[in-house]
């Protein structure tokens, strides 16, 4: 398992929510690694400033792949929507 690409999420979420947002991480990181194409890896980072989610995958387009996938669409995307006091900055990353 060699992770080729990363799905980088920051999120800037209050201190209030962020149980919530830690809740939403962890029920869908078992499917999202055992569903996804291309899944390896998914990290809950977090911040004073912010929170981050870091996904590896196999390769940049099964990264922008996941961003069209109905569980981002209409599961995580909509659970975490509520929670964000900024949009989110998404980055995808080729490892070198």
């Amino acid at each position: 398992m060699k992770v080729n690409a990363y799905l980088e999420i920051t999120m800037k979420i209050e201190e209030v929510n962020r149980a919530a947002a830690a809740k939403i991480y962890s029920d869908y990181r078992g499917p999202f690694l055992e569903t996804i194409e291309g899944a390896l890896t998914k990290e809950l980072l977090i911040r004073d400033e912010d929170v981050q989610v870091l996904h590896g995958f196999d390769s940049v387009e099964e990264a922008k792949a996941y961003l069209s996938s109905d569980m981002f669409q209409n599961d995580v995307f909509v659970g975490l929507k509520p929670l964000w006091s900024a949009d989110p900055d998404v980055k995808i990353y080729s490892v070198a």
